[in-house]
Parts: C-alpha cells; sequence; structure tokens
C-alpha cells in the first residue's frame, strides 16, 4: 500500500480569495508498520466537548459527498470504537438522525460543533473531524473522495468498513 500525505500551501492570497495548491509527497511500504498510533486530542469550539483518539500521525481520511457531509464539509477519518473516548461533555451533546438512522451526528449544544460521530459505514467506530483535532500530533495525511451520494453502490468499491477493526 502507498500512501499520500498532502501539505496545504498558501500560494497568494488578495482581499477576495485564497489561492492554495496540494503538494503531494509519498511514502511507500506498509502504513500500519510505519505509522504507530498517537494520542491525538481534540473537541468543539467552545472547549465544552474533549476527546482523545489513538490514531497514526499519517491519517487517512474521507471526503464525503452525502448530502450532510456536505453541508458541513465532514472531511473525517475512522477509528475503531475502542480507540476513541470521550473526556468530557457528554451531557453537552445532541444526535441528529436521519434516512437509516443508523449514523449518529453528535454535536455540542452550546457552539454546534460536531467533532465525532458514528459513522453508516462503521457503526462500530467512529468518524473523527480532522479540523477539531487539537494541532501537534498530525504529520500530514492523504485525502479519499468518498461518494456517499451513491452509498449503496460506493461502500462496496471501498474499505471502509475496514477502518473500525481494532489491529491486533
Amino acid at each position: 500500500m502507498i500512501a499520500s500525505c498532502f501539505f496545504w500551501v498558501l500560494i497568494e492570497t488578495d482581499s477576495l480569495h485564497v489561492h492554495i495548491a496540494r503538494s503531494n509527497s509519498r511514502m511507500s511500504g506498509q502504513v500500519e508498520e510505519i505509522n504507530p498510533l498517537v494520542r491525538h486530542q481534540g473537541g468543539c469550539h467552545c472547549g465544552t466537548v474533549k476527546f482523545e483518539v489513538w490514531a497514526p500521525a499519517r491519517l487517512h481520511v474521507y471526503n464525503c459527498n452525502c448530502s450532510i457531509c456536505v453541508k458541513k464539509q465532514n472531511r473525517h477519518f475512522i477509528v475503531p470504537g475502542s480507540k476513541f473516548r470521550l473526556l468530557q461533555g457528554e451531557d453537552s451533546l445532541t444526535t441528529y438522525t436521519f434516512n437509516t438512522h443508523t449514523a449518529k451526528h453528535m454535536f455540542c449544544k452550546t457552539c454546534g460543533v460536531q467533532s465525532f460521530y458514528v459513522p453508516r459505514s462503521n457503526p462500530d467506530g467512529y468518524g473523527v473531524a480532522i479540523h477539531c483535532l487539537d494541532p501537534g500530533t498530525v504529520e500530514c495525511y492523504d485525502i479519499e473522495e468518498f461518494d456517499g451520494d451513491n452509498w449503496e453502490t460506493h461502500i462496496v468499491k471501498t474499505d471502509i468498513k475496514q477502518r473500525s477493526e481494532d489491529k491486533k
């Protein structure tokens, strides 16, 4: 497996636009062997909800185009339930469900930020919003486009369901 890490670089800015470019660096080898788990922490905007998650420093992020992910710009990575721990704010979370009601979209009642959720593709795990992690532990990340708009046909074409399995 080859993993790509993307680094966003500011090229130029003016009063109305920011121009960015994506730089791609490749690493070879088995990601699991060279990418051990590290402790990431994060939370919502107001600080009421805080969590920790054990995941690689080089993350595999999904950019889903389903209706809700597009609306909230939900770029997330998947972890097994055993690698996620809510540190504070359980009483400050509220949950939104729709369609099959399998996915649990939890967000802070105070600031409205969704830091994590239980995805339909991985009801035994968590989808963690990369932008809600505290700085300092993510080395880089690659982005995989996920066709959530055509969920039923696309889910069988990816390895997303394996992302919430505990690696022994």
